[in-house]
Protein backbone atom coordinates (compact mmCIF):
# COMPACT_ATOMS: atom_id res chain seq x y z
CA UNK A 1 0.00 0.00 0.00
CA UNK A 2 1.53 3.46 -0.90
CA UNK A 3 0.39 6.22 1.23
CA UNK A 4 0.65 10.18 0.79
CA UNK A 5 0.54 12.32 3.23
CA UNK A 6 -0.68 16.42 2.18
CA UNK A 7 0.64 17.81 5.24
CA UNK A 8 3.36 16.63 7.54
CA UNK A 9 2.57 17.69 10.96
CA UNK A 10 2.53 16.04 13.84
CA UNK A 11 -0.56 14.04 13.27
CA UNK A 12 0.60 13.01 9.94
CA UNK A 13 3.85 11.62 11.90
CA UNK A 14 2.16 9.68 14.15
CA UNK A 15 0.22 7.88 11.47
CA UNK A 16 3.11 7.77 8.69
CA UNK A 17 5.30 6.32 11.87
CA UNK A 18 2.40 4.11 12.83
CA UNK A 19 1.32 2.60 9.56
CA UNK A 20 4.92 1.62 8.67
CA UNK A 21 5.76 0.03 12.87
CA UNK A 22 2.17 -2.03 11.64
CA UNK A 23 3.23 -3.49 8.68
CA UNK A 24 0.49 -1.61 6.80
CA UNK A 25 3.28 -0.12 4.43
CA UNK A 26 7.01 0.61 3.88
CA UNK A 27 8.97 3.37 4.70
CA UNK A 28 9.93 3.68 1.00
CA UNK A 29 6.04 3.74 -0.09
CA UNK A 30 4.86 6.87 1.91
CA UNK A 31 5.47 10.02 0.92
CA UNK A 32 4.13 13.08 2.70
CA UNK A 33 4.14 17.21 1.71
CA UNK A 34 3.82 20.00 2.54
CA UNK A 35 4.88 24.30 1.42
CA UNK A 36 8.81 25.26 1.22
CA UNK A 37 8.25 27.87 4.32
CA UNK A 38 7.10 24.75 6.47
CA UNK A 39 10.04 22.62 5.28
CA UNK A 40 10.63 21.83 9.07
CA UNK A 41 8.08 19.26 8.77
CA UNK A 42 8.96 17.34 6.30
CA UNK A 43 13.11 16.71 7.94
CA UNK A 44 10.67 15.76 11.30
CA UNK A 45 9.05 13.28 8.68
CA UNK A 46 11.80 11.75 7.74
CA UNK A 47 13.62 11.78 11.29
CA UNK A 48 10.27 9.81 12.48
CA UNK A 49 9.88 7.16 9.15
CA UNK A 50 13.74 6.66 7.80
CA UNK A 51 13.36 6.05 4.07
CA UNK A 52 9.92 7.98 3.35
CA UNK A 53 9.60 10.17 0.24
CA UNK A 54 8.98 13.87 1.06
CA UNK A 55 8.17 16.35 -1.84
CA UNK A 56 6.80 19.99 -1.81
CA UNK A 57 4.36 19.45 -4.61
CA UNK A 58 0.78 17.85 -3.52
CA UNK A 59 -0.09 16.27 -6.94
CA UNK A 60 2.95 14.11 -7.27
CA UNK A 61 1.43 12.74 -3.50
CA UNK A 62 -1.88 11.89 -5.01
CA UNK A 63 -0.15 10.43 -8.12
CA UNK A 64 2.39 7.91 -6.52
CA UNK A 65 -0.36 7.20 -3.67
CA UNK A 66 -3.11 4.43 -3.41
CA UNK A 67 -4.42 5.72 0.20
CA UNK A 68 -3.59 9.98 0.32
CA UNK A 69 -4.39 11.14 3.93
CA UNK A 70 -5.81 14.94 3.72
CA UNK A 71 -3.99 16.69 6.77
CA UNK A 72 -3.71 19.99 6.29
CA UNK A 73 -5.53 23.17 8.13
CA UNK A 74 -9.29 23.05 7.77
CA UNK A 75 -9.01 26.70 5.82
CA UNK A 76 -6.39 25.40 3.61
CA UNK A 77 -8.58 22.37 2.65
CA UNK A 78 -10.37 23.74 -0.61
CA UNK A 79 -7.13 25.49 -2.06
CA UNK A 80 -5.17 22.16 -1.71
CA UNK A 81 -7.83 19.93 -2.87
CA UNK A 82 -8.12 22.22 -6.05
CA UNK A 83 -5.03 21.64 -7.08
CA UNK A 84 -4.63 18.18 -6.67
CA UNK A 85 -8.23 17.38 -8.63
CA UNK A 86 -6.35 16.62 -12.00
CA UNK A 87 -4.48 13.95 -10.34
CA UNK A 88 -7.43 11.99 -8.12
CA UNK A 89 -8.01 8.63 -9.62
CA UNK A 90 -10.56 5.85 -9.11
CA UNK A 91 -7.96 3.90 -7.06
CA UNK A 92 -7.42 6.77 -4.84
CA UNK A 93 -8.78 6.38 -1.16
CA UNK A 94 -8.98 10.13 0.17
CA UNK A 95 -8.99 9.83 4.24
CA UNK A 96 -9.19 13.70 5.47
CA UNK A 97 -8.32 14.41 9.21
CA UNK A 98 -8.42 18.07 8.77
CA UNK A 99 -11.26 19.16 11.61
CA UNK A 100 -14.61 19.83 10.92
CA UNK A 101 -14.78 19.40 7.02
CA UNK A 102 -18.19 17.23 6.38
CA UNK A 103 -17.65 14.09 3.85
CA UNK A 104 -20.72 15.94 1.71
CA UNK A 105 -17.98 18.90 1.21
CA UNK A 106 -14.87 17.04 0.47
CA UNK A 107 -16.98 14.85 -2.43
CA UNK A 108 -17.82 17.97 -4.07
CA UNK A 109 -14.39 19.45 -4.44
CA UNK A 110 -12.89 16.28 -5.36
CA UNK A 111 -13.87 14.40 -8.64
CA UNK A 112 -17.44 12.73 -8.73
CA UNK A 113 -17.33 8.90 -7.36
CA UNK A 114 -14.06 9.63 -5.55
CA UNK A 115 -13.72 7.88 -2.16
CA UNK A 116 -13.61 9.34 0.77
CA UNK A 117 -13.59 8.81 4.59
CA UNK A 118 -13.71 11.21 7.05
CA UNK A 119 -11.10 10.07 10.08
CA UNK A 120 -10.96 12.55 13.36
CA UNK A 121 -7.58 11.06 15.44
CA UNK A 122 -6.39 12.29 18.57
CA UNK A 123 -2.18 13.46 19.22
CA UNK A 124 -1.58 10.58 21.65
CA UNK A 125 -1.60 8.47 18.61
CA UNK A 126 2.02 9.67 18.50
CA UNK A 127 2.47 6.99 21.36
CA UNK A 128 0.26 4.58 19.88
CA UNK A 129 -2.60 5.03 22.33
CA UNK A 130 -4.80 7.44 20.04
CA UNK A 131 -8.38 7.46 20.02
CA UNK A 132 -10.33 7.63 16.40
CA UNK A 133 -13.25 7.50 14.78
CA UNK A 134 -14.08 7.64 11.68
CA UNK A 135 -17.24 7.53 8.80
CA UNK A 136 -17.34 6.47 5.22
CA UNK A 137 -18.38 8.60 2.22
CA UNK A 138 -20.99 7.92 -0.27
CA UNK A 139 -18.64 5.93 -3.00
CA UNK A 140 -16.47 4.13 -0.76
CA UNK A 141 -16.20 0.19 -0.68
CA UNK A 142 -16.57 -2.16 1.54
CA UNK A 143 -13.30 -3.06 1.97
CA UNK A 144 -12.29 0.95 2.51
CA UNK A 145 -13.78 1.44 5.94
CA UNK A 146 -11.82 -2.07 6.89
CA UNK A 147 -8.55 -0.60 5.90
CA UNK A 148 -9.51 2.74 7.43
CA UNK A 149 -9.58 0.82 10.71
CA UNK A 150 -6.82 -1.29 10.54
CA UNK A 151 -4.49 1.73 9.60
CA UNK A 152 -5.99 3.79 12.79
CA UNK A 153 -6.01 0.51 14.86
CA UNK A 154 -2.39 1.02 14.21
CA UNK A 155 -1.94 3.78 15.94
CA UNK A 156 -4.73 3.11 19.65
CA UNK A 157 -8.34 2.68 19.96
CA UNK A 158 -10.84 2.70 16.48
CA UNK A 159 -14.04 2.64 15.87
CA UNK A 160 -16.64 3.92 12.48
CA UNK A 161 -19.44 5.71 13.98
CA UNK A 162 -22.22 8.21 11.82
CA UNK A 163 -20.95 11.05 10.47
CA UNK A 164 -23.72 12.82 12.39
CA UNK A 165 -21.58 12.54 15.84
CA UNK A 166 -17.77 13.18 14.74
CA UNK A 167 -17.98 16.77 16.01
CA UNK A 168 -19.24 15.53 19.28
CA UNK A 169 -16.47 13.41 19.03
CA UNK A 170 -14.32 16.03 18.26
CA UNK A 171 -15.32 18.05 21.65
CA UNK A 172 -14.46 14.72 23.66
CA UNK A 173 -11.73 12.34 22.81
CA UNK A 174 -9.77 14.84 19.59
CA UNK A 175 -9.73 17.82 22.30
CA UNK A 176 -10.04 16.03 25.40
CA UNK A 177 -6.10 15.35 25.91
CA UNK A 178 -6.08 19.06 26.56
CA UNK A 179 -8.62 18.73 29.46
CA UNK A 180 -6.75 15.46 30.67
CA UNK A 181 -3.08 17.68 30.15
CA UNK A 182 -5.13 20.53 33.01
CA UNK A 183 -6.11 17.82 35.23
CA UNK A 184 -2.56 16.20 35.51
CA UNK A 185 -1.29 19.79 36.02
CA UNK A 186 -4.05 20.71 38.53
CA UNK A 187 -3.33 17.27 40.40
CA UNK A 188 0.75 18.12 40.18
CA UNK A 189 0.08 21.74 41.50
CA UNK A 190 -2.16 20.46 44.74
CA UNK A 191 0.69 18.31 45.16
CA UNK A 192 3.49 20.70 45.12
CA UNK A 193 1.51 22.69 47.27
CA UNK A 194 1.17 20.11 50.26
CA UNK A 195 5.37 19.36 49.95
CA UNK A 196 5.80 16.88 47.13
CA UNK A 197 8.51 17.28 44.83
CA UNK A 198 7.17 18.52 41.29
CA UNK A 199 9.03 15.90 39.14
CA UNK A 200 7.26 13.15 41.29
CA UNK A 201 4.01 15.03 41.23
CA UNK A 202 3.55 14.97 37.96
CA UNK A 203 4.51 11.41 37.58
CA UNK A 204 1.85 10.26 40.35
CA UNK A 205 -1.04 12.37 38.76
CA UNK A 206 -0.06 10.83 35.05
CA UNK A 207 -0.36 7.24 36.58
CA UNK A 208 -3.24 8.04 38.71
CA UNK A 209 -5.02 8.72 35.55
CA UNK A 210 -3.61 5.69 33.11
CA UNK A 211 -4.55 3.43 36.52
CA UNK A 212 -8.17 5.70 36.36
CA UNK A 213 -8.88 4.58 32.83
CA UNK A 214 -7.80 1.37 32.92
CA UNK A 215 -10.24 0.34 36.17
CA UNK A 216 -13.13 1.97 33.80
CA UNK A 217 -11.48 0.05 30.61
CA UNK A 218 -10.90 -3.58 32.25
CA UNK A 219 -13.51 -3.89 34.73
CA UNK A 220 -16.33 -2.57 32.55
CA UNK A 221 -17.79 -1.05 35.65
CA UNK A 222 -19.34 2.59 35.60
CA UNK A 223 -17.39 5.25 36.48
CA UNK A 224 -19.87 6.38 38.92
CA UNK A 225 -19.42 2.63 40.68
CA UNK A 226 -15.78 3.30 41.14
CA UNK A 227 -15.60 6.59 42.22
CA UNK A 228 -17.79 5.04 45.12
CA UNK A 229 -15.56 2.40 45.29
CA UNK A 230 -12.91 5.39 46.65
CA UNK A 231 -15.56 7.34 48.65
CA UNK A 232 -15.17 6.11 52.63
CA UNK A 233 -18.09 7.05 54.46
CA UNK A 234 -16.84 10.44 56.07
CA UNK A 235 -13.49 9.99 54.47
CA UNK A 236 -10.97 12.43 52.78
CA UNK A 237 -12.12 11.67 49.58
CA UNK A 238 -15.79 12.92 49.40
CA UNK A 239 -14.36 15.53 50.85
CA UNK A 240 -12.57 16.63 47.88
CA UNK A 241 -15.59 14.96 45.68
CA UNK A 242 -17.91 17.38 47.66
CA UNK A 243 -15.12 20.34 47.44
CA UNK A 244 -15.62 19.49 43.35
CA UNK A 245 -19.20 19.03 43.08
CA UNK A 246 -19.61 22.32 44.86
CA UNK A 247 -16.76 24.11 42.58
CA UNK A 248 -18.50 22.88 39.78
CA UNK A 249 -15.95 20.76 38.11
CA UNK A 250 -18.10 18.17 36.40
CA UNK A 251 -20.58 21.01 34.29
CA UNK A 252 -17.30 23.14 33.59
CA UNK A 253 -15.91 19.94 31.76
CA UNK A 254 -19.51 19.07 29.95
CA UNK A 255 -19.60 22.63 28.58
CA UNK A 256 -15.92 22.31 27.62
CA UNK A 257 -17.00 19.15 25.64
CA UNK A 258 -20.04 21.25 24.22
CA UNK A 259 -18.17 24.24 23.67
CA UNK A 260 -15.30 22.55 21.38
CA UNK A 261 -18.25 20.13 19.48
CA UNK A 262 -19.70 23.28 18.59
CA UNK A 263 -16.45 24.98 17.00
CA UNK A 264 -15.72 21.82 15.42
CA UNK A 265 -19.57 22.39 13.19
CA UNK A 266 -18.57 26.16 12.62
CA UNK A 267 -15.60 25.28 10.99
CA UNK A 268 -17.09 22.61 8.65
CA UNK A 269 -19.92 25.31 7.90
CA UNK A 270 -17.17 27.86 7.07
CA UNK A 271 -15.66 25.18 4.65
Amino acid sequence: MKVGFLGAGKMAQALAKGFVAAGLTKAENVIASCPKSDNYLLEDMKKDVSGCRTTHDNLEVVEQSDVVVIATKPPVVPKVLQEVNPAVRPHNLMMSIALGIPIRNLEQMLPRKTRVIRVMPNTPSLVKAGCTVYSCGTSTLEDDGQLAKRCFSSVGYCEEVAEVLIDAVTGLSASGPAYIYLMIEALADGGVKMGIPRPLAYKLAAHTLIGGAQMVLQTGKHPGALKDDVCSPAGCTIEAMYFLERSGVRGAIMEAVVSAALKSKETGQRN
